[in-house]
């Protein structure tokens, strides 16, 4: 293997002239490999180090160093995330369109699993009008009430995410907890380690919207 004690070891010899010493010599391959030791461990630390300053081969602590030179604060490792899961949420985002609703909503259903519903109030198509033949909008059941008094705006719906829930935790009607005491807990499905929490999905918007435009939104 390239890299390796015997490899290194292999190149010394070979760059050895051939009459020097004899088919089989114990202490010059015991030198050798003592120099070779030394040189085993700086190849190993310069194939670490350039692995490191790619992202596609990143690991630990350096994939965290290389999201934060991108998106500094707004894109952190959640907690017990994998370097694979990691490293493809920091590709989705350096890839992603931005500033458009189809980004918005394409970025969201690739966070949440669930396409958002959003809703323009100044955009025709999203609200319907008077006498509109075969525009599928319905009085009380579809579309909504236009405004052209808020301009740039939207209402953002989106769905969390399923989850497994906290496990060691009792719940109501169980006796293995009581008030104040015991293994019960009131918990917010939205924090768990390692789900998207409320806070993603807001950051995904606010890194997706356009600068000058506002978003509303609600999370089910």
């Amino acid at each position: 293997m390239v890299g390796d004690i015997a490899d290194i070891v292999g190149r010394l010899v070979a760059a050895l002239p051939g009459r020097w010493f004899g088919s089989s010599s114990p202490n010059l391959m015991g030198l050798l490999s003592s120099i070779g030791t030394s040189w085993v461990w700086l190849y190993d630390r310069i194939t670490y180090v350039i692995q490191q300053t790619r992202l596609l081969t990143a690991t630990e602590e350096w994939l965290d160093l290389i999201s934060n030179d991108y998106f500094g604060a707004a894109m952190t490792r959640k907690s017990g995330e994998p370097d694979s899961s990691f490293r493809t949420r920091i590709q989705t985002a350096l890839l992603a369109e931005a500033a458009t609703r189809d980004a918005v909503s394409a970025g969201l259903q690739s966070l949440t699993g669930t396409m958002p519903t959003i809703f323009e109030p100044a955009k025709c198509s999203d609200t319907g009008g008077y006498g509109l033949i075969g525009g599928g909008m319905a009085y009380g059941s579809a579309g909504g009430w236009e405004s052209l008094s808020l301009p740039l705006q939207c209402f953002i719906t989106v769905t969390r995410p399923p989850t497994l829930g906290a496990n060691g935790i009792a719940g109501y009607g169980t006796p293995a907890g009581g008030f104040g005491e015991g293994s019960i807990s009131y918990v917010d499905l939205g924090l768990l380690p390692g789900e998207v929490t409320d806070q993603d999905i807001q950051d995904a918007i606010s890194r997706l919207m356009p600068i000058n435009a506002v978003a509303w939104l609600r999370i089910i």
